[in-house]
């Protein structure tokens, strides 16, 4: 699963959230979980500050990963995203961002390989950034707002709680399976055992 020898960086793999501990646990915050999970099974924490994120390298599923969890806030993850990706002359496609959503029911997962922002201020800021959406994106439900009135902001920044919270414990462990997934044996069969 993971090997403790270095491999060159080939693949950037990020988690989106809003940095701080006012944020912590929140919807908008899935892929912060998701990164922080796959760092906990490598042994790796993401706590080095480097391209306006908490990084660190890894191999994950045979390939040479920088992961980060970028600390610009959501809507300028781009920043983060598109210097390391220049930094390291990655191309779009070895971009794997990680995302909450508010379109798919709670603990869903969705690989895509390409595809809008869908009003997704991270996805927006990251096609900016690089200039391109095709790269691959796993996105996390976090279930639609309760009510039509209810605002979306209070929704995606409010925190995980009781039966939310252990359904969204069980949607980040099978969101790392199916980074890992993606990274050893590529999108199509990713996308077949997760979507």
């Amino acid at each position: 699963m993971f090997f403790a020898k270095k491999l060159p960086v080939s693949w950037l793999v990020a988690g989106l959230g809003n940095p701080g501990d006012k944020y912590e646990n929140t919807r908008h915050n899935v892929g912060f979980l998701v990164a922080d999970e796959l760092g906990e099974r490598g042994n790796f924490p993401i706590q080095r500050l480097k391209f306006k994120a908490l990084t660190n390298t890894a191999a994950i599923g045979g390939q040479g990963v920088l992961v980060m969890k970028p600390v610009t806030y959501m809507n300028l993850s781009g920043e983060a995203v598109g210097e390391a990706a220049r930094f390291y002359k990655l191309d779009p496609a070895h971009v794997l961002v990680i995302s909450d959503d508010v379109d798919l029911p709670l603990g869903k997962l969705r690989i895509r390989t390409n595809g809008s922002a869908g009003g997704h201020n991270g996805l927006k800021s990251i096609i900016q950034h690089l200039g391109s959406d095709q790269f691959p994106r796993l996105k996390v439900g976090v279930g639609g707002k309760p009510h039509p009135d209810y605002d979306m902001a209070d929704w995606v920044l409010g925190k995980l709680q009781g039966e939310d919270k252990k359904v969204m414990d069980e949607a980040v462990k099978r969101a790392a399976d199916a980074v890992e997934c993606f990274l050893r044996e590529g999108p199509q069969k990713a996308m077949n055992r997760f979507n």
